[in-house]
């Protein structure tokens, strides 16, 4: 046997060894790795294609990550948050408990403009030790192990010179502790469990294998982008007058003055006006929608301009640019903002017409092209065509938006925005903003999924809503999922109840009980919704064939008695003012983001809550409100409703109070409870769950 061992390599072995190249170590910090050591992903809020995520001033936003490590030690996460002036802010995250490895914290933004934020995550040193601490100590595993652990953990704490010098010295003397041959499991024990020491380590924790996404932005925007109730009503009928000869005398903008304290009264935010300029004569609608018109027949407002003028103009019989002026003041005297809509589009006799003919889409046969929107047509409107003088036409529509923002307007309704195109709205409502940022444009586009969502990552402020045809408990749970969870980061729903264009059949043949459902879910479901005038006094008879009022008031006047209405009991009004009422008190039906669905075991009975917690109410006191419908006009239902209870930091099983808004009356709930609710007296529950601390 050779004097070497078997242990070591032969020459030939040390020859071959030699001749195997080093390797170089990987770059382990590669400038193009997209994984951070403790991934962060799948962040929130967040908008389509690189856009801005939006809030409103005082906004309760669900910041969100997914962040994770391998194996079993524990993270912490932070999210670091910018004000617009540079202030920065620390806020930690805390898992979500469903097993989806989600992280979340509840901030409210009460500064406008845009905000700056990115998430951090961090190896939780002291939350891991105290865990399995917690563990092996109890079981008598390692214990000796987990007191070195822990005493070396905290003495390096108490070295940190950032700590306040008393917390240095109290984490030393737990330390000594922790390591002296005296020392017992129970001693340990106690340190890993005492919940101050967590408290500290949460505030200023110690931390490893540091990670951050990249900033992102956030714009938030004024109060009223996010929360409002919207009332709209046509100048041209409040005041009107039925002459001897039996036609009608336009009301004005002075007379219209007149409905502005009612208006007020019911505790409406914003009073939106369709178009005011003059109305074409060309190719004029007569009463529903008919193809002509008599000679004292007003026309529709969105068939904008005529000889008198364009969009910078008001039409002669409602007043002067003075007198409109004069009604905006009125109305902000009222606490009222007023909405005016922006109709890109012309009348036949428009001036645009004739000066500017490239604006327009020119048939074959020399003819311009008018609007459709199969099977609707418009014959006395053109669309305009944005490709063949873009720079001309977006200088003449920022001319006018200006014009009207002199003139006191801050709120632009924008009708039928899906059919101009995408990218000009981005320029326009950034151009504006970045000089106006307290002006809000509204999106009136009743299209696909896909344009509706595109303009409100664009920057339209508010989007109507697929809600006016969404009825059924099914319809409604799925939609309101969605509003409130899936879009709510860019896009904020404006729940109209009823617009002149549509009258939907539920409304129809619902009766008064379909006009107060759809009130109250509206109300209650989202901070933004909206009334057309009519409403409150359940105008719904249709034009035979249609989703549209009979004798509509988009081609006519309308002649109300208000006061007449209210005094015999056939007005809504009582019932809208009481909504706004609740609106206004509780804080918690301000958010969009809090809507959370429950259950029923009927299939017409509706359920959903808005939580908000103490610290963003303003009260000093959490506000929770549930909301039960019976979303079947035309019966009586009783069931059973079951309420996720820890919504609102109720154990399940626990009793206690809820009062209904509408009616006053106080029951004694728990997580299921029995409900009856009569469609023709009272259909829904606003119930306010009490004695929150």
């Amino acid at each position: 046997m050779s004097e070497r061992t078997a242990a070591q390599p032969s020459s030939d072995a040390l020859r071959s060894t030699a001749q195997i190249p080093v390797r170089a170590l990987p770059d382990i910090d590669a400038a193009d790795a997209q994984t951070t050591r403790i991934p962060l992903v799948d962040a929130s809020p967040a908008a389509p294609e690189g856009f801005p995520p939006k809030a409103f001033s005082g906004e309760v936003i669900p910041f969100r990550v997914v962040a994770f490590r391998e194996g079993h030690d524990l993270i912490g996460v932070h999210l670091r948050l910018r004000t617009p002036n540079h202030q920065e802010s620390l806020h930690r995250l805390t898992p979500l408990q469903d097993g989806t490895d989600r992280w979340q914290v509840d901030v409210a933004l009460d500064e406008e403009h845009a905000w700056t934020f990115r998430f951090e995550a961090f190896a939780d040193e002291f939350a891991t030790w105290a865990h399995a601490a917690e563990l092996k100590i109890a079981a008598g595993v390692d214990v000796e192990v987990m007191r070195a652990l822990g005493a070396g953990l905290l003495s390096r704490a108490a070295k940190d010179k950032s700590r306040p010098k008393p917390e240095r010295k109290h984490l030393a003397g737990i330390a000594e502790s922790l390591s002296s041959p005296d020392g017992t499991g129970d001693e340990a024990l106690a340190v890993a469990t005492d919940p101050e020491l967590a408290a500290l380590f949460a505030e200023r924790p110690l931390t490893a294998l540091d990670s951050a996404t990249a900033w992102q932005t956030i714009v938030v925007e004024p109060t009223i982008a996010g929360a409002a109730a919207w009332y709209e009503f046509f100048p041209r009928s409040e005041g009107a007058v039925q002459n001897p000869d039996g036609t009608i005398a336009s009301g004005t903008f002075k007379t219209a003055e007149k409905r502005l304290p009612a208006v007020a009264a019911m505790g409406f935010d914003v009073l939106y006006l369709p178009p005011i300029h003059p109305i074409g004569r060309l190719n004029r609608k007569g009463p529903n929608n008919t193809l002509v018109a008599g000679p004292a027949d007003p026309g529709s407002p969105w068939a904008v301009g005529a000889a008198e003028g364009g969009h910078d103009a008001v039409h002669p019989a409602l007043g002067t640019l003075a007198d409109f002026r004069r009604f905006v003041k009125k109305a902000n005297a009222l606490d009222l903002e007023v909405a005016l809509d922006l109709a890109l589009q012309a009348a036949p006799d428009h001036p645009w017409v004739a000066a500017h003919p490239e604006w327009f889409t020119e048939l074959p046969d020399g003819t311009i092209a008018y609007a459709e929107n199969p099977p609707k047509k418009y014959q006395d409107i053109y669309p305009l065509n944005f490709d063949r003088d873009p720079v001309g036409l977006y200088t003449e529509v920022l001319r006018i938006v200006e014009h009207w923002i002199a003139q006191g307007v801050r709120i632009f309704r924008v009708d039928n925005p899906h059919t101009k195109p995408l990218r000009f709205w981005e320029w326009l409502i950034r151009t504006v903003n970045t000089k106006h940022p307290d002006v809000v444009f509204l999106a009136e586009a009743f299209t696909r999924p896909a344009p509706m969502r595109g303009l409100a990552a664009v920057g339209f402020q508010q989007s109507y809503s697929y809600f006016t045809w969404r009825n059924t408990k099914a319809e409604l749970e799925e939609f309101l999922l969605s509003v409130s969870q899936e879009t709510a980061d860019y896009m904020r729903p404006n729940l109209f109840v009823n617009t002149p264009d549509i009258l939907t059949e539920y409304l129809q043949f619902g009766g008064p009980a379909a006009y107060r459902i759809r009130a109250a879910i509206a109300a209650t479901a989202a901070p933004l919704y909206g009334v057309y005038a009519g409403y409150e006094l359940y105008e719904n008879v249709a034009r035979p064939g249609s989703e549209e009022n009979i004798d509509n008031e988009k081609y006519e006047y309308k002649l109300r008695d208000w006061a007449k209405a209210e005094a015999e009991g056939r007005s809504l009004a009582p019932y809208l003012t009481r909504l706004n009422e609740i609106r206004r008190a509780h804080p918690a039906l301000r958010q969009l983001r809090n809507l959370r669905l429950h259950w029923s075991d009927d299939d017409a009975i509706l359920v959903f809550s808005k939580h908000l917690d103490a610290p963003f109410t303003g009260t000093g006191a959490a506000d929770t409100i549930i909301v039960v419908a019976n979303v079947d006009p035309h019966s009586v239902r009783q069931t059973t409703v079951h309420l996720d209870t820890l919504a609102w930091g109720v154990e399940p099983g626990t009793a206690y109070e809820v009062e209904d808004l509408v009616t006053g009356s106080v029951w004694t709930w728990t997580d299921h409870n029995f409900v009856r609710l009569d469609a023709f007296t009272e259909p829904v529950h606003i119930l306010h769950v009490k004695g929150q601390p």
